[in-house]
């Protein structure tokens, strides 16, 4: 296996070669400490999501995890889906370590970092949660917008806040702000989000006085209010979606500012023919989050781009093309793209029918499903076939086969031995068929036949009578490599997890060095908004 030694790895890093730096281990393990330019592709989803991320297969490709041993099977799958140079870190993160160089807990750490940086150099205004009820109390009136998806508004919001995503926003703002002076707050769960959204519509100039609420619906909670559950004033599917020209003029004018062109399908073509990795992304927002992206680009809505760059983007110096249906959701992100040191353009709508296709998954192994999965749930006394649960750690606890056996794929070489011995065919629980087919192929690649996907997973195998065990300490939290807890448990009312987030994210800044501040050097201090002026409203 070729390999980078850490300094070289982090001179190139520096010097903003073009690379993908891919992080091989579970989300579980990236998110205890990772380098801050390392991009998660889980080994369990390797070959699933790897076109995606480096849709180039001539970009260098430096692919790492703890030891070595799961970057090493990595390796041999990238050069077997044709990539032309990929390397391991040689040593492992553990080399990167003790080299010193720093590294970063937490998810979406550029994002997040991005997001404290905009807040110190543009000075966004915020409002403690506290002040907000009290004046909400009061009797002041304010408009309230929650900037994040549905789903996650859905599931916990601040009473009375709207949800209409950052990016859908500004879209939408005319038709649901009409007077200049109620003063206008954004929210997400915790602060990038609403430090876009808000800074955003200061940006383009919007007349009332606008707030991102300082720690979103964790600050809200942590200030013992009480958060809403269940939500459904979804306005983004129902507001119109009718920009005046002058707001459609200052999106244009702010966009430009930063450095933001226009782009055609023939140079894209011509990149991608010159062996320059490009990204073509669709940022709207979807109705129905089945719909099929515009032709040629992979569906990324705008607000989740902004805060999760990294799972959609893995080449941070790849040209990252832009398309939306009405010229104004594309500019938008690609301002704050450009912001985020990003080589962002924007592809108007015509042009999309004329990109080549989107890149899409290997082809997979062919995977057998349980002809009778009644016939397995009546072998669950023992002496049928082992079961292999390759569903989240959580789900197992919750309830399993008695006896099947958790675990993620780059542990399977620790249950290959005993498989081989018991030469009885295996089981698999999963509910994502595609992440089983890997696996399945692994086994076959280690002459183990036999194997199965348990058709329906576990609701199935249950109405086929098959005994279900619950293991609410089993795997212990130490193994449960897929799962970062102090994320997960922030929205769950753990109050001391929301508080170690919120204080994980306001310290990534001084932790950052001198050349990862640099990244971020397009981010100068506040501007005034009247240069952007056009129409008025």
């Amino acid at each position: 296996m070729d390999t980078l030694s850490p300094r070289e790895l982090k001179v190139r890093l520096d010097a903003r070669e073009t690379l993908a730096l891919l992080d091989v281990r579970e989300p579980g393990e990236f998110g205890l400490r990772h380098p801050f330019w390392a991009v998660p592709l889980p080994y369990s989803r390797f070959e699933l999501d790897l076109p995606r991320l480096v849709p180039d297969p001539g970009v260098p490709l430096v692919i790492a995890d703890e030891g070595g041993t799961t970057a090493r099977l990595a390796v041999r799958r990238a050069r077997a889906l044709g990539y032309r140079r990929v390397f391991g870190l040689e040593g492992g993160l553990r080399a990167w370590r003790r080299a010193g160089y720093g590294e970063f807990a937490g998810v979406h750490v550029p994002s997040k970092a991005f997001g404290e940086l905009v807040e110190m150099r543009r000075h966004t205004p915020m409002i403690d949660a506290a002040e907000l009820a009290a004046r909400i109390g009061d009797g002041e009136r304010f408009h309230l917008f929650d900037a994040r998806p549905p789903a996650e508004y859905r599931r916990m919001s601040i009473p009375g806040a709207r949800c209409c995503p950052n990016v859908e926003l500004p879209v939408r703002l005319e038709s649901l702000v009409t007077d200049p002076d109620t003063p206008i707050v954004i929210n997400c769960a915790g602060r990038t989000r609403g430090i876009i959204g808000a800074q955003t519509l200061i940006e383009l100039g919007v007349p009332n006085p606008v707030y991102a609420l300082r720690n979103g619906t964790m600050g809200w909670e942590l200030a013992g209010r009480t958060r809403a559950h269940g939500a459904e004033d979804i306005v983004a599917t129902d507001a119109p979606a009718t920009p005046s020209p002058g707001l459609r003029a200052r999106i244009r004018a702010l966009a430009a500012d930063a450095g933001v062109s226009a782009v055609t399908a023939g140079d894209v073509t011509a990149w991608r023919a010159a062996g320059e990795p490009v990204y073509c992304l669709d940022v709207r927002q979807p109705g129905d989050p089945a719909a099929a992206p515009l032709p040629g680009t992979v569906r990324a809505p705008g607000v989740e781009l902004i805060q999760a760059t990294e799972a959609w983007i893995a080449v941070p110096t790849a040209r990252v093309v832009l398309a939306d249906d009405d010229g104004v959701r594309a500019p938008l992100c690609a301002y704050w793209l450009r912001l985020m040191g990003l080589d962002a353009r924007v592809l108007p709508v015509a042009e999309t029918a004329l990109l080549p296709d989107a890149p899409v998954p290997a082809a997979l192994p062919a995977l057998a499903r349980c002809e009778a999965v009644a016939a397995v749930a009546e072998d669950a006394g023992g002496d049928g076939p082992p079961v292999l649960d390759l569903r989240g750690s959580a789900a197992h606890r919750h309830g399993h086969p008695p006896g099947a056996r958790w675990l993620t794929r780059s542990r399977l070489g620790e249950f290959i031995p005993v498989l081989a011995r018991e030469r009885s065919g295996v089981r698999l629980l999963a509910d994502d068929s595609d992440r089983a087919a890997l696996v399945a192929g692994d086994l076959a690649d280690h002459g183990i036949d036999g194997v199965a996907l348990i058709d329906g997973g576990l609701d199935a195998w249950a109405a086929a009578g098959g005994p279900v065990v619950e293991t609410p300490d089993e795997p212990p939290d130490r193994a449960c490599i897929d799962r970062l807890f102090f994320v997960h448990d922030r929205h769950d009312g753990n109050l001391d997890a929301a508080r170690r987030y919120l204080e994980w994210e306001q310290g990534l800044v001084p932790r950052l060095d001198a050349a990862e501040r640099q990244a971020f050097a397009r981010l100068d201090p506040a501007r005034d908004p009247s240069t952007h002026a056009g129409e008025d409203r």
